[in-house]
């Protein structure tokens, strides 16, 4: 499975931005998603994460309301709606499939390149 990330930018704080993660391969739909951030000479972090039907999503307590994740098994894609945006949620944002979703890495077995999101106050 190969991850394309994309949809970052540059946004005002409390606007949104819609992330996307393009899969190729055929497994996509087996796979669990998880979107993770890291911020300039900060550690990697986890934000949200879905499972591989969709029926559970996870969210750190800093995006909880604010930000969705989503799935679309039949494109091979995942989003994150990222709505009512801080300063503190600038950061390069990366996503990535495992069999579970998981805090922390491993068990992730791919990742995307990476988008940055920048928010101004």
């Amino acid at each position: 499975v190969q991850l394309q990330a994309c949809g970052g930018g540059s946004v005002q704080a409390g606007g949104s931005l819609r992330l996307s993660c393009a899969a190729s391969g055929r497994t996509f739909s087996s796979y669990a998603m998880a979107w993770f951030r890291q911020a300039p000479r900060k550690e990697r972090v986890f934000v949200a994460g879905i499972s591989w039907n969709g029926e559970s999503t996870f969210y750190a307590d800093s995006v909880k309301g604010r930000f969705t994740i989503s799935r679309d098994n039949s494109k091979k894609t995942a989003a994150l709606q990222m709505n009512s945006l801080k300063p503190e949620d600038t950061a390069v944002y990366y996503c990535a499939a495992g069999p579970r979703v998981s805090w922390y890495d491993p068990p992730y077995d791919y990742w995307g390149q990476g988008t940055q999101v920048t928010v101004s106050s």
